[in-house]
């Protein structure tokens, strides 16, 4: 463990009360000197759901499909007039910080991509082990086909 670390990963007492992570981009693969194997980045699957005021199915769309152009990680989006949801694959070393990036994405993207001001009303990570396990015992999402952006 390095020094100054707690036990606790991610726990409730594993930082006091406004500290905030540092959060980094790092290329699959790289490590920083002494780093734990367990701090290699992983994939984690995000679904991020957003619902607010109707908005005309076609700006809805027209801004989704933005999104995905300007970040092509997004995997799938699912839309209707007062609601989205976004699929995609995460790197991070940790489900805080691949959480931390999908609180930021709508809020951050909001006036670039032309995005309705919705709020995020549901927010799903998990690793990618937990993702495969529950699409192999067929209550989970089903792999993102077609990938893309389509109504609900």
């Amino acid at each position: 463990m390095r020094p100054g670390a707690t036990a606790s990963r991610g726990g409730a007492g594993s930082r006091a009360a406004g500290d905030e992570r540092a959060l980094t981009s790092v290329a699959a693969g790289d490590r920083f000197h002494g780093e734990d194997p367990g701090d290699i980045p992983r994939l984690w699957h995000v679904t991020l759901s957003v619902s607010g005021r109707e908005a005309p199915l076609t700006e809805v769309r027209r801004a989704l499909e933005q999104l995905a152009h300007d970040h092509p990680f997004l995997l799938t989006s699912r839309y209707a007039v007062d609601h989205a949801e976004i699929r995609y694959w995460e790197e991070a070393r940790d489900l805080h910080d691949a959480a931390a990036v999908a609180l930021r994405l709508w809020g951050e993207h909001r006036q670039t991509a032309g995005l309705p001001p919705w709020e995020i009303v549901g927010l799903e990570v998990i690793d990618r082990a937990t993702y495969h396990q529950r699409v192999a015992e067929g209550y989970g999402p089903p792999p993102a086909s077609p990938v893309g952006v389509h109504p609900f």
